[in-house]
């Protein structure tokens, strides 16, 4: 499968490439990214022949919207063959003398932080007006009007723990989804649902809205399998489209040295035993372990695409090179006898 390939989302009526661009290590994650850098893998990845590039108001505190905005106006928006999707539940605001603004939230146990975000602070709202507001203000970042896809970001246990309950009713009771319908209904957005870490949220969802795709971040992947059995078959029978994002899980699948991450934290013993297991077999075939980890997921019938971030024009050329790198058979197949994937 080639990186540029076109694959339909759901029922959108819309097509992305097989491998899109995520963005969020445009905000500065785990390290600061110089605009020139961020702009040159931006570039990299559109001369590439890369159609679909994902951000989010969190991403640097609104510095990835601005950033990914200003490569996507150059590129001929009146011949518009690019699709983005940003996301609503946070508005970013500033403390200002006199004006009162909620408690901040709790530590969000996935949010790393970042270091050259700008100078904003976000405050979740999933509620029918902060879903309009977060849609009015992404679009004026970006620069030009309707986004492609919103996906709700973060609802769910993982982020919001005891006031889990609060948001979900925000979204559900207090009009997020309504937003949502009404924006897709008037044409100015081509789909919606939410982009999570956990699959039960998504579950949960499409009990409450029709869902046009999903992103699902660091669940399917080679060391993370557990949305095959009982998810991914809901998914199908849905015909919501999944975008699976994550598929490195914060990195332990392409580092090899240095502080590996899983889920945006250092790495457990156990998961760099497994790691290690899993770049045995895939050297045993002299195909790199990254390359495994971006081409799993797409070997599942509900996989619409990949999205993998990266900082620079050199990082975004060898994701490419391992979408598209061959890889035999036999590899899976030894890969599931060894009891490390399912399928």
């Amino acid at each position: 499968m080639k990186a540029t390939d076109k694959r339909p989302v759901g029922k959108t009526g819309i097509s992305v490439t097989a491998l899109g661009v995520g963005t969020a290590p445009l905000g500065g994650l785990y390290a600061s990214v110089a605009k020139e850098d961020a702009m040159a893998m931006l570039n990299a990845a559109w001369n590439s022949g890369i159609r679909y590039f994902d951000t989010a108001p969190m991403y640097g505190n609104t510095r990835s919207e601005h950033l990914t905005g200003e490569l996507l106006r150059e590129k001929t928006p009146e011949a518009r063959d690019w699709v983005i999707s940003t996301k609503v539940g946070r508005l970013m605001t500033t403390e200002r003398a006199g004006r009162k603004l909620p408690p901040a939230p709790p530590k969000n146990p996935l949010d790393p932080g970042w270091w050259n975000g700008l100078d904003f602070r976000e405050v979740f709202d999933y509620t029918y007006d902060g879903v309009m507001r977060s849609f009015d203000d992404s679009q004026q970042r970006l620069g030009f009007p309707r986004p492609d896809i919103l996906y709700v970001h973060d609802i769910g246990r993982v982020t919001h723990a005891d006031l889990h309950e609060h948001h979900w009713n925000a979204l559900t009771r207090g009009g997020g989804f309504k937003a949502l319908t009404e924006l897709r209904d008037a044409g100015d957005i081509k789909g919606f649902g939410l982009g999570v870490n956990e699959w039960q949220i998504i579950r949960d969802a499409l009990e409450e809205a029709d869902l046009d795709c999903s992103m699902l971040a660091g669940r399917y992947t080679l060391l993370d399998q557990d949305a095959e059995e009982d998810f991914l078959p809901l998914v199908q029978k849905r015909g919501m489209a999944l975008v699976v994002a994550g598929v490195f899980n914060s990195g332990i699948l392409a580092s090899t040295s240095g502080r590996r991450k899983f889920n945006y934290a250092d790495a457990p013993a156990e998961m760099i035993e497994r790691a290690e297991r899993l770049r045995a077999v895939c050297d045993a075939f002299e195909v790199p372990l990254p390359a495994a980890a971006i081409q799993f997921p797409l070997r599942h019938p509900t996989a619409t695409c990949v999205v993998i971030g990266a900082k620079t024009a050199e990082q975004i050329s060898t994701n490419i090179r391992w979408f598209e790198q061959d890889i035999p058979e036999d590899l899976w197949t030894t890969l599931r006898a060894d009891g490390l994937i399912n399928r």
